[in-house]
């Protein structure tokens, strides 16, 4: 569709809800008014009747798992989930197998995106032990960020060689993005409960076994890295009430340059959720707290925390139903993050206008992401159609992770990604998938 015209949408952007019109033209939004006409015959109308239109989601964080794992999920199925919970720009992770941890690795996963993705796509390339050499070369204008693992996870990525780590921060061309939890205060607390229940530890003991003691311990040792040589830092998902002492609430978030995200699990779940969930519900940095849980959502509020993702995770099932020790932590999250979040905004809990800044405007200012994460005239039309009042369920027939389920299965949502725009193209609407794969790889303004 080369022409567009949106009409009659409620349109949340630049802390606004404006009642207008869009037109887009070759994938650009060029107006953006309380009335426009169509210009020419050929213009491809849309009535919101009255919906709600928000730029794309841009989500700093997922788990596509190709290339090497595509068993629980590959960039193609993936990014077909995300446009269909409204998420239409992804950077996706480096510990897939073989890992993102040279130029040439890098360049193909762009290769594959550019190829099977519905959204647009970027990559985060791997730190390790030994691959500073490689890290210095990696071009700012066209990467995402660099992506070091302070606790180990999935893909056993572990950078914990003190020196090269200072190395890193002092000369990482990259914004680094953490993940922070601190290896010995978990293998310490994991041996205690191997010792006393083997491998079929009960799951309410992963918070304890990865700690808030542990996370804190991690994040605050980056963040005085950060500090030190003036590295820009991002820790990912913050889990814990005491981590938030570490971040800044008053500086204008262009003015950071230590910045943190929180995770939709973390705010949805907490440790009273083991008991129905299990290991579903069994991510890394664990999901602890009611208090935590209260506080991770005041901190997005109160701007000590900055950006919302998913970091969506995909296993298959049969991996999760394992004995604690050998279920593998991660679940499936970008189709449902946008309608949980909405389900906040029914509670009133928290507004369209901070939803769309933590979800949409704040990773593209964090990012420098060009063009993208507003409605305004001159950006590309990556947008997204909502309505708050369309009830349904989620379940397994309408899951499109290639993993097939979702922590989110039987609850139901009140509010409805109806349309999903790439690029001014219409890959999905209404649970249904157009063959589009119009997906960009995404540049930045460094």
């Amino acid at each position: 569709m080369d022409k567009i015209l949106i009409k009659n949408a409620h349109i949340v952007s630049d802390g606004k809800i404006l009642l207008g019109d869009v037109y887009i033209e070759s994938g650009i939004i060029k107006e953006v008014a309380d009335h426009i006409s169509a210009k020419s015959p050929d213009v491809n109308v849309f009535d919101a009747e009255g919906n709600y239109l928000l730029p794309g989601v841009i989500d700093d964080q997922v788990h596509f798992r190709e290339p090497g794992l595509t068993q629980k999920e590959n960039i193609h199925t993936g990014s077909k989930a995300a446009v269909a919970g409204g998420i239409t720009s992804f950077m996706e992770m480096p510990n897939t197998n073989p890992q993102t941890t040279t130029i040439e690795k890098l360049e193909e996963k762009f290769e594959i995106a550019a190829k099977t993705s519905y959204a647009n796509y970027s990559f985060m390339f791997g730190g390790t032990n030994d691959n500073l050499d490689e890290i210095v070369k990696v071009n700012p204008k066209t990467t995402a960020a660099l992506k070091l693992f302070l606790g180990s996870s999935t893909g056993n990525m572990l950078v914990d060689d003190e020196t090269v780590l200072e190395k890193i921060f002092k000369n990482s061309p990259l914004m680094i993005c953490a993940h922070c939890e601190d290896e010995d205060a978990i293998k310490a607390n994991l041996a205690t409960y191997t010792e006393r229940y083997g491998d079929d530890i009960p799951i309410e003991f992963h918070p304890i076994i990865r700690s808030e003691e542990a996370c804190y311990k991690s994040s605050s040792r980056a963040v005085e890295l950060a500090k030190k040589t003036g590295a820009k830092l991002h820790v990912f998902h913050v889990s814990t009430a005491k981590e938030l002492e570490l971040f800044d609430s008053k500086k204008p978030l262009k003015d950071k340059k230590i910045t943190a995200e929180v995770c939709i699990h973390h705010l949805w779940f907490n440790d009273s959720d083991y008991d129905a969930k299990g290991t579903l519900i069994k991510w890394n940095p664990a999901v602890k707290t009611k208090k935590d849980q209260d506080a991770l959502l005041k901190g997005l509020l109160d701007g000590k925390l900055d950006v919302l993702a998913t970091d969506h995770a995909p296993h298959t099932k049969e991996e999760k139903k394992n004995p604690y020790t050998k279920a593998p932590s991660g679940g499936p999250l970008v189709q449902h993050a946008l309608p949980a979040m909405l389900e906040f905004y029914h509670e009133g809990k928290i507004s369209l206008e901070k939803i769309v800044e933590k979800m949409c405007h704040n990773p593209a200012i964090l990012f420098d992401i060009e063009q993208r994460g507003y409605i305004k005239e001159g950006y590309k039309a990556d947008l997204v159609m909502v309505d708050l009042n369309a009830p349904w369920t989620v379940q397994e027939d309408n899951i499109f992770s290639k993993c097939g389920w979702s922590p989110f299965e039987g609850s139901t949502f009140r509010s409805r990604i109806t349309h999903t725009f790439v690029n001014g193209n219409l890959v999905y609407k209404n649970f249904r998938h157009y063959d589009v794969l119009k997906g960009e790889r995404l540049t930045f303004d460094r």
